[in-house]
């Protein structure tokens, strides 16, 4: 072993005189491995949280959508879907019209966002379907001609999928008529009217997100075609690629195989705000918590500056038998460091372990009414624990500067005097 890190070894183990400078010692240690597996475990669950909304957010809209500009519509769809399915990195594509509507519930009312959907193509670029918690999502799937009231559905009345919190605030359930009002109008000799159609509730799905399940329904292709009059036109392509953080650079290369007048949007431009948030919260998380580490610091500070005024002969008789001034700056540089290596070992291992323990088991719960998820989700990450060591051990190496230049200065005559 090192000489220096020998005698820092040896200088840890302390005696009983110097049991207070032990005691500071082991504080020290375990101030670095709470602050330290704290930073884990908050990191593991803003990583959780961030991982679960992606994931819940890409389940229930596409990754790029492909829209005209200043335009009515995309008329060929047919033609630019099939062509733009075999872009690379595209796995599938969706036809899908949005539109701003009021449904309405006898003296309920709420606007909405209209969206419709081939209920097959949209399964390829979305699980939102899959997200229906009651009825069911099959009537869509069946065409306007063939509805019939075998399949639960009226052939005059067409289906439609409400958000929960909508069907709630509507009062509405499976089974239930609502009227659809189009804001765009028939004209008449009156003037314009309002153009409404009357839908049979046949599904309520619940995607975990307050602004989806509370302002969006769906219906087929053909329903939102003939409502807004719109012919043999969609309002935007979707489309699900096998990259997700590429969507950017994947969007703009379909924007110019679509030809001039397409525009392209992703996910990542969509929810920035919402993604912005998440990371400011990460930030702050990790300076709030890492103020626990720089505590430990301090007590690391402390109990050198104990350390060398209780070794100042030591010291001198070291640099009598020839040590040099270096070598007596890196025992407590050394001795501080293997502080701080400890501390953030443990606290490494103990934070990832409780964090694994809390994902695995569930262990803090949740009200799913509230947050849409019934337990905290962890998701520890090794980067974050490389990171979080690097900043644990360099605050620690901080705190050894002056003590250890503090013990190189010591000079052995003086210390040595009335010895």
């Amino acid at each position: 072993m090192q000489f220096e890190l020998f005698v820092a070894a040896r200088y840890l183990r302390a005696k009983r005189r110097q049991a207070v400078i032990g005691v500071i010692t082991v504080i020290s240690m375990i101030g670095v491995a709470a602050g330290v597996a704290s930073l884990i475990i908050a990191l593991a669950i803003n990583n959780g949280f961030r991982q679960d909304l992606q994931d819940r957010l890409l389940g229930s809209t596409s990754h790029i959508n492909l829209l005209r500009v200043e335009s009515d519509g995309i008329r060929n769809w047919q033609d630019v879907l099939s062509r733009l399915a075999q872009e690379p990195h595209v796995i599938a594509g969706a036809p899908a019209i949005y539109e701003q509507v009021l449904i309405s519930r006898g003296a309920h009312a709420q606007g909405a966002v209209l969206k419709g959907i081939l209920p097959q193509e949209e399964r390829r670029v979305s699980d939102i379907l899959s997200s229906v918690t009651q009825g069911s999502a099959s009537a869509l799937e069946a065409s306007p001609v063939q509805s019939s009231p075998e399949e639960g559905i009226s052939p005059s009345l067409p289906p439609v999928i409400l958000g929960k919190d909508m069907a709630d605030q509507l009062g509405a359930s499976v089974g239930t008529v609502v009227t659809v009002t189009s804001p765009q109008g028939e004209l008449t000799p009156f003037g314009i009217v309002p153009k409404y159609k009357r839908f049979k509730v046949a599904g309520i799905f619940t995607s975990g997100f307050y602004d989806y399940d509370s302002n969006w329904a769906f219906i087929r292709l053909p329903d939102a075609q003939k409502l807004f009059d719109l012919g043999d036109v969609v309002s935007v392509l979707e489309f699900k690629v096998d990259d997700i953080y590429r969507a950017p650079e994947i969007g703009q290369r379909l924007e110019a195989a679509a030809g001039k007048g397409f525009m392209s949007t992703n996910w990542m431009e969509q929810n920035r705000a919402l993604f912005r948030a998440l990371r400011l919260e990460r930030v702050v998380t990790f300076i709030t918590i890492g103020l626990i580490v720089f505590v430990a610091a301090l007590n690391i500070l402390i109990s050198l500056i104990m350390m060398v005024m209780e070794k100042t002969r030591d010291i001198a008789v070291l640099v009598s038998m020839g040590a040099r001034r270096r070598q007596i700056r890196r025992i407590f540089m050394y001795q501080g460091l293997l502080i701080g290596v400890i501390g953030t070992v443990i606290g490494l291992a103990l934070g990832f372990l409780l964090s694994w323990a809390g994902g695995h088991y569930h262990l803090v719960s949740l009200s799913a009414e509230v947050y849409s998820i019934d337990y905290v989700p962890f998701a520890p990450r090794a980067t974050d624990g490389l990171l979080v060591a690097l900043v644990a051990i360099g605050i620690s190496f901080v705190a050894t500067l002056y003590p250890s230049w503090s013990a190189a200065s010591v000079l052995p005559a003086e210390a040595l005097r009335y010895e």
